[in-house]
């Protein structure tokens, strides 16, 4: 080749032609055609019948070892040969893979392939060898196969050109989403979750008689997808609407769990369905491994108790720790809640690669069955009208039996003759001069009749089928509701087993959540020392203090509480109740807890209400209303709210209840102003709730102007005024002398 010169076109002397290209165009060519490959036969799924080829190569070869549902079990080694051998030129390993996966309960939510021995488990653990096994195809198998032999589809040449394969299987089972379908090519993905059988056949009658359907009405048939191994599904609807109307999104899957009551108010929460493609073990793995490096403190222990039916054991730390707090912290770090992606990226029509939405997925559906229909239909048109030929041909046969007998008897070409004498058809005269003496008896003459007369009858209303558009779609909706009668929900196999629910959405404080719910009563002394007695108690009679102090208030609480103090300086601390000292002794000095300047003082005290609302005042009189969620603060520090200046201070802060606010000075004026002219605030001086000219704000109170104004004397009398006419005004009105009774300390209640 050394010697060989080239000419001015490129050709060698030698005769041979060689052509120059870019590497680059070259590479591109044939990744392009890597790559479609890589997306017509492995990775997508065909929308008609949602199989890829080796899982329809597979179903296709088992119906040729007739491994019917009613038939008996072959070694799944002996349909691994023949799928390799006849249609799919891949490793064998790769074919059994498909087959099993195809038989496992857990993972697809109708089984395609009836499984008799080790076909592996949810632990994860793989199938036996091929040769061990044996299989036979299911219910749902023979219905993506029905009237296949009947013209339905399309068959092509196999690899080798030796036999023929179905390009699709008729599919009267809605097997896209019946079972989902996963992959991966180049540069593109899919991934459709199971869904029920049931449900898809109403929404595809729906479709049928509204061909518009809205993709929300759709939902209402389809709610959501319904796993094989069941699950819970806490995705909100809007969500799934929008993931089912574009083709892509996902689902929040969580386990299904139950509380056990063990007596004395123990527990334990035992795990009976998990998410959907989540191993068993590796799941019980991660949870211990995770709890072995004290991320899980709310779990205690972990066992599987599991059998033919999932059972895990979750043993909390202790008796105390909510169920509902431990589970949101495991499906929060574990696999215990997983995300199922939708992508319903499909092959339309076997050819194209493209996402379809919901509606979109099941119409292609129903026009492959509206093909397969005509299709057959057509096939069973043009052999009934090829028997009725022959019949006819049985009856003019039958009318001059002694003439054919003659014809056939004596002369040389007695098809020939046949035709000429009768004007038959060659199909006829060949039927006739194949016919038994035995068929010459009277009774076979009227079997025919009966047979051409319902022949007839049946050709009439195939050809009114095919000729009306409605009469197709009414039989479509018969043969899907056949398939809803032998697959829905009433069967054990259809029963919807993936519930709906609301996702709790639960803040988690781990150290609260271990904190052992008691109730206490708080009691704080003047001077600042602070306890938690056990128990509600009403009686602080027999509570001692030290020389010179005495009570300055007290509260029930329970221990997993947040007490909320307020101070002169404007300030709030937050104290946990579980962190307060026991009832012995006289407690300890609350200023050791909170950073407290020594020239404030606690004002007051409450216990923490998620939403709740007060209105905090200095003496001045300024104010403003501020949520108890603004005023938690779990630092020695606290968190400065109410901005006052010294001598200013705060000197009240009050419960708003009510639509009306009623404040009252040192000069012994009250005033009353609707509640909506104050501000909300989270920090600041406020506004100005009363005018003085001499002293300051005395107390404040909120309260319903129809229910009236009412409030407590020092001998814990009750006082209520409903006609407040004389008091009422706007904010920073001056007011006036409070009604008669009004107690002489200016206080609504005795501190």
């Amino acid at each position: 080749m050394s010697n060989d010169t080239k000419d001015n076109n490129g050709t060698k002397g030698s005769g041979e032609f060689s052509e120059t290209i870019e590497l680059r165009t070259a590479l591109e060519e044939r990744y392009l055609s890597y790559a479609m490959s890589t997306i017509m036969h492995r990775a997508l799924p065909d929308v008609r019948d949602g199989l890829k080829p080796v899982h329809r190569r597979l179903l296709y070869a088992m119906q040729q070892l007739r491994l019917d549902p009613e038939g008996g079990y072959k070694k799944c080694a002996r349909v691994v040969g023949d799928v390799m051998g006849k249609f799919h030129p891949h490793g064998d390993q790769a074919i059994y893979d498909a087959m099993v996966r195809l038989a496992q309960t857990f993972s697809v939510r109708y089984t395609l392939v009836e499984g008799q021995g080790n076909f592996g488990n949810v632990d994860g653990d793989n199938a036996a060898a091929m040769r061990y096994t044996e299989a036979k195809m299911t219910e749902m198998a023979m219905a993506l196969l029905d009237g296949i032999r009947e013209d339905t589809v399309d068959f092509k040449e196999t690899y080798d050109g030796q036999e023929q394969e179905p390009v699709v299987l008729p599919a009267s089972f809605p097997n896209l989403l019946a079972n989902g379908s996963s992959g991966i090519a180049v540069g593109m993905a899919t991934n459709i979750p199971p869904h029920n059988v049931e449900e898809l056949c109403n929404a595809a009658l729906h479709l049928i008689k509204f061909p518009n359907a809205s993709t929300r009405k759709l939902v209402e048939l389809i709610p959501g997808p319904d796993f094989p191994t069941g699950g819970v599904i806490v995705e909100n609807q809007d969500a799934i609407i929008e993931a089912y109307d574009t083709g892509r999104g996902g689902f929040r899957v969580r386990a299904k769990w139950e509380k056990e009551d063990l007596g004395r108010g123990n527990y334990q929460i035992v795990i009976t369905e998990i998410p959907y493609q989540v191993q068993k073990s590796r799941l019980i793995e991660k949870i211990a491994e995770l709890m072995s490096m004290k991320k899980l403190p709310l779990l205690n222990d972990i066992r599987d108790e599991s059998a033919e039916d999932i059972r895990v054991v979750l043993e909390p730390k202790s008796r105390t720790v909510d169920p509902v707090i431990l589970m949101e912290t495991l499906f929060k770090t574990t696999e215990l809640e997983s995300r199922i992606s939708l992508n319903m990226n499909v092959l339309s029509k076997g050819q194209i690669p493209n996402v379809l939405g919901l509606r979109g997925v099941l119409n292609e559906w129903l026009a492959h069955r509206k093909e397969v229909l005509v299709r057959r239909s057509n096939f069973r048109k043009e052999k009934i009208e090829h028997r009725l030929e022959i019949l006819d041909g049985y009856l003019i046969a039958y009318l001059n039996l002694d003439e054919v007998i003659r014809i056939v008897r004596e002369e040389d070409d007695p098809k020939a003759e046949l035709i000429k004498a009768f004007k038959l058809t060659d199909v006829q005269a060949e039927a006739i001069l194949n016919m038994r003496l035995r068929a010459l008896r009277k009774l076979e003459e009227m079997e025919i009749r009966t047979e051409h007369k319902a022949l007839t009858e049946e050709l009439k209303n195939l050809k009114k089928l095919l000729a009306s558009d409605d009469l197709q779609w009414t039989r479509i909706s018969e043969e899907i509701r056949e398939t809803k009668a032998k697959f829905g929900k009433k069967t054990e196999m259809g029963a919807r087993r993936s519930n709906f629910e609301d996702a709790v959405e639960i803040d988690i404080d781990l150290d609260e959540a271990m904190i052992e719910k008691e109730p206490v009563t708080i009691v704080l002394s003047d001077k600042g020392w602070i306890r938690a007695l056990k128990g509600h108690q009403d009686d602080l009679s027999k509570v001692t203090y030290k020389a010179g102090d005495k009570l300055k208030f007290a509260m029930k609480a329970m221990t997993t509480d947040k007490l909320v103090l307020f101070a002169t300086n404007g300030k709030f601390f937050t104290l946990g109740v579980d962190k307060l000292p026991g009832g012995r002794g006289h407690g300890e000095p609350v200023r050791i807890m909170i950073d407290l300047e020594a020239s404030s003082d606690i004002l007051t005290g409450f216990i923490y209400k998620e939403g709740a609302k007060r209105l905090v005042a200095s003496h001045q009189g300024n104010g403003f209303i501020v949520t108890e969620d603004e005023v938690v603060a779990m630092t020695r520090k606290g968190k400065q709210v109410l901005n006052v200046k010294e001598p200013d201070e705060a000197i009240a802060c009050a419960v708003v209840e009510g639509d009306t606010v009623a404040v009252i000075g040192d000069n012994r004026k009250l005033l009353v102003f609707p509640l909506d002219e104050l501000n909300e605030m989270t920090r600041g001086k406020g506004v100005r709730l009363q005018k003085y000219k001499d002293g300051g704000l005395s107390d404040v109170k909120t309260f319903n102007k129809k229910e009236g104004l009412s409030w407590i004397d020092s001998a814990n009398r009750n006082w209520k005024v409903e006609e407040l006419l004389d008091w009422q005004g706007t904010r920073a009105s001056a007011g006036r002398m409070p009604p008669k009774g009004f107690p002489k300390t200016n206080k609504f209640s005795p501190r």
